[in-house]
């Protein structure tokens, strides 16, 4: 299989499992919801493909071959239960980006299973304490976020925590800033592009795989091919959010998707 340039990042959520309840049932939530079903047959496709599941920390130590990065965020319980044991079964790695203000909740992650979860050998990475757009914090809060939750995360699993995604994709310079002042290496958006090796590390692309998302089309976005039509509509939604101001962009989108 030929890829473009750079490696893709794919940016998962909670797995859907038959009789579960989901963590959140807010139509905003659920469209990023991948059924297991979905999702096996996604990691298979990868498999026959001949491309490697990293995680950020392997694809950002010169991997050899192809492949495709693979991260989950905000700490789902489903990541321990579903995702690692089909992962494992295909040799492949992850990593998992936790929200620290959502474990030990129902749906969640506690810190027994997010201890387990890093012995297993996955990556885990931040997604900061509470999940709040950073773009909006002042400084303290923004500097609270990220480097707390490092510190709390490190402190449960024993292990150094490097890597952090935005919650809501919401990224600016400063952001990079506190994360690199903070001993990251890595910072994490929602930008649906191809990481190369001129990629700013604090600036990495990923491509979201929704709950409609269709088998070819997943195919075709692990390639890097057609991510220009994704960044089209991100560009669009992301002007709009800067004109209406994200708290009254989340209340609209979540009349509309409410219908």
């Amino acid at each position: 299989m030929s890829q473009a340039a750079g490696l893709v990042y794919l940016m998962y959520h909670e797995l859907e499992l038959p009789s579960r309840t989901l963590c959140q049932d807010e139509p905003g939530y659920v469209r990023y919801i991948v059924s297991i079903s979905d999702f096996r047959a996604q990691m298979q496709a990868v498999k026959e493909a001949g491309l490697r599941g990293m995680s950020v920390r392997e694809a950002l130590s010169k991997p050899e071959g192809p492949g495709v990065v693979i991260t989950f965020d905000d700490g789902c319980e489903t990541d321990l239960i579903a995702a690692a044991p089909l992962l494992h079964e295909l040799g492949f790695n992850a990593t998992f980006y936790v929200t620290v203000g959502f474990l030990d909740r129902r749906g969640y992650l506690s810190r027994a299973q997010l201890r387990r979860l890093s012995d297993l050998g996955f990556d885990v990475g931040s997604h900061s304490i509470t999940h709040p757009y950073l773009t909006d914090l002042k400084q303290d809060q923004l500097a609270h976020e990220i480097s707390g939750s490092k510190l709390e995360l490190e402190q449960i699993t024993g292990r150094p925590i490097e890597h952090f995604s935005c919650p809501g994709g919401r990224w600016d310079a400063r952001v990079a800033a506190t994360a690199r002042q903070a001993g990251y290496r890595s910072v994490a958006t929602s930008r649906a592009e191809a990481n190369s090796t001129a990629t700013d590390a604090f600036r990495l692309g990923r491509v979201a795989v929704m709950r409609g998302t269709n088998l070819a089309t997943f195919q075709t976005h692990t390639k890097g091919h057609d991510l220009w039509r994704l960044r089209f509509k991100d560009s669009a939604r992301a002007s709009i959010k800067r004109l209406l101001g994200n708290a009254v962009y989340d209340r609209l989108r979540r009349r509309i998707l409410r219908g």
